[in-house]
């Protein structure tokens, strides 16, 4: 049974009521300018400060509820150790124009480039420009964390002075890979699921774990056979949300296995590095292949929508997007009813009554392999 904790007016309430009651003479708690009234409050305030005390004592002492440190102590005790995920930096290539020269002209490793908001990057190794008069160079964060990514095309200015090389450049790939510091909710949702489903040696379940262990996976799904569709096989499907946003949270570079497994073509970029950490932890014998899933982009017209405001019409899109992140998935992924759509749309709230036009097929199902996307939505 819950234990009601009485709030501050209660404690004072009840305070005064104690000093009236006392065996001192005359004495009034609810006189306004009375000594014993003053003290009354204190001795209330200092209550309210000890039940909250002992509130917080009570959410720190179970997993459920845990917060901070607390909850890392928690999840190193899971029957699967669950660590916080650390950040990560984004990295991406930058370009610069500049003279071509003999000897060449070289823009050093460690130069700092500058994007317009003062998120600063670094040159990771010695580049020459080229005879076309360009140098291409990968850059990485400073810092680490979601808001190194940014999109192709943006400017980047050298903070120091090159000779040779102009100090205007600009990303000519996303710089992608950035993730933050994993946060209390994804944290304790991996640490229950570990409670709730201890490792058993390598089942469905295990590989999925492992899989969002790794810094920047959010989402991860595990099919026997799968791509390679060979007993003996596993097939790990994984999305990064955040750490891949300019992609669409999907995985950027080819899918694969290990590289320590000799029995199959290695994966790079981010299917390597989810092969790589599920390697030592599987059983002797599959072959785990990591793989992206494939983006399937789905239409929509809607109609009875068209005079809604440009703000609306982004909620529109993002309650539809929102619905895929929640049921599909890329294995046998459950139907959804255009009554699912109109459900989402309906929580939005003030819209006026609209109807959807197309997809004109109910239920959709995205196929295996796949996860769908929101495409163009129409509102004619």
């Amino acid at each position: 049974m819950p234990f009601p904790r009485p709030n501050l007016t209660a404690l004072r309430s009840q305070a005064m009521q104690d000093v009236t009651a006392s065996d001192l003479p005359n004495a009034d708690g609810f006189l306004r300018r009375s000594f014993l009234r003053v003290v009354a409050w204190v001795q209330a305030g200092l209550a309210n400060l000890h039940y909250g005390y002992l509130d917080w004592i009570a959410k720190m002492a179970t997993p459920f509820t845990a917060e901070g440190e607390y909850l890392e102590a928690w999840a190193a005790m899971a029957p699967t150790p669950v660590l916080r995920q650390a950040p990560t930096y984004a990295r991406g290539t930058g370009q610069w124009s500049g003279l071509a020269t003999t000897p060449p002209t070289v823009l050093p490793a460690n130069t700092i480039c500058t994007r317009a908001d003062g998120t600063q990057y670094s040159t990771l190794v010695d580049a020459t420009v080229g005879g076309g008069g360009t140098v291409s160079v990968t850059v990485v964060a400073n810092e680490p964390g979601a808001n190194g990514n940014t999109d192709s095309g943006t400017p980047l200015t050298l903070s120091t002075v090159v000779t040779g090389v102009n100090p205007n450049g600009a990303a000519t790939t996303p710089i992608t890979g950035g993730a933050d510091l994993e946060q209390d909710g994804p944290m304790r949702t991996r640490m229950l699921e570990s409670y709730a489903a201890p490792p058993h040696g390598g089942n469905q379940g295990d590989y999925v774990t492992w899989a969002l262990e790794v810094t920047g996976v959010t989402r991860a799904w595990c099919a026997p056979g799968g791509v390679a569709s060979a007993i003996g096989t596993v097939t790990v499907y994984f999305m990064m949300d955040a750490a891949e946003i300019a992609f669409g949270g999907f995985p950027q570079g080819s899918n694969g296995a290990a590289a320590m497994e000799t029995r199959a073509t290695p994966a790079t970029g981010d299917q390597l590095a989810v092969a790589d950490y599920i390697y030592p932890l599987r059983s002797v014998t599959p072959i785990v292949y990591a793989v992206a899933p494939i983006p399937e982009p789905q239409n929509f017209t809607i109609s009875g929508l068209s005079l809604i405001s440009s703000a609306q019409k982004t909620q529109v899109e993002g309650a539809l997007a929102g619905l895929f992140l929640a049921i599909d998935t890329p294995l046998a992924a459950p139907p959804i009813e255009q009554s699912d759509c109109v459900e989402a749309l309906l929580a939005i709230g003030g819209l006026p009554t609209f109807a959807i036009v197309s997809p004109s097929a109910w239920p959709i199902t995205s196929t295996l392999g796949s996860l769908f996307t929101l495409g163009t939505v129409t509102y004619p």
